[in-house]
């Protein structure tokens, strides 16, 4: 199973700066951000669609400017990074996790990742239709449909957009799921798994790899599982 630090490590650091993806890059095999657009066209990795409960900052991250995100405290002394800061940071030492949380930034997404380099670069989101967008801009990368609420059909769905992953929330995740989802070549991630308890079930269903708060944790449970595997 393979590792994704959820947004960076924020387990360990604030969540979507430099510091908890260099805490995530240290176990994980992918570190994952958030992107949203600013007021002037900026993209920077915030979670929510405010910077109030991330920064000590009020307002929609749609409403400043990248100077006005940029002055934020994001936690322990962290700005907010742009996503070319995480991009510079992160590929060629760890894979990367982008998620698009607007529909309407796809294509500034997708120009900043073809600058920078495709390689270990996985899309992912909620919208099916940004998954589109990415399928047609850059069809080289791997992309993959998040989903948390109940989804008539999410296999069908992520093939109709060219998706190769689901990336259900834990509670969504089933055998039966997987064992579609792998019937139709889809690896599955769940998320966000933060006890070993929860890692060995996921493993029990057959996920592919799964989504942490805390990848070096994580990484001595995977390690465990594969030793107890080792030993029967």
């Amino acid at each position: 199973m393979f590792i994704i630090g959820h947004r960076g490590a924020r387990a360990v650091a604030p969540e979507n700066t430099l510091a908890a993806l260099r805490k995530g890059m240290a176990c994980a095999d992918y570190v994952e951000v958030d992107v949203r657009q600013t007021e002037d066209g900026a993209l920077v990795t915030v979670h929510d669609p405010t910077v109030d409960r991330t920064t000590d900052g009020h307002g929609a991250v749609g409403a400043l400017t990248l100077r006005e995100v940029r002055r934020l405290d994001a936690g322990g002394g962290e700005q907010v990074p742009t996503f070319e800061e995480v991009l510079d940071l992160v590929l060629g030492r760890c894979g990367l996790v982008v998620e698009i949380k607007e529909v309407g930034t796809e294509a500034a997404v997708c120009e900043a990742v073809k600058e920078h380099g495709t390689d270990r670069v996985l899309i992912v989101s909620f919208h099916a239709s940004s998954l589109e967008v990415v399928r047609e801009v850059l069809p080289q990368v791997k992309t993959g449909l998040i989903f948390s609420r109940l989804v008539e059909d999410p296999i069908g769905l992520a093939l109709s957009v060219g998706a190769g992953i689901l990336l259900p929330r834990a509670d969504r995740l089933s055998r039966d799921l997987v064992e579609q989802a792998h019937a139709h070549y889809l690896r599955v991630v769940p998320w966000v798994l933060n006890t070993e308890g929860e890692v060995r079930r996921a493993a029990a269903m057959g996920a592919d790899g799964f989504a942490t708060d805390d990848p070096c944790a994580a990484r001595r449970w995977v390690e465990a599982l594969l030793a107890v595997e080792a030993a029967r």
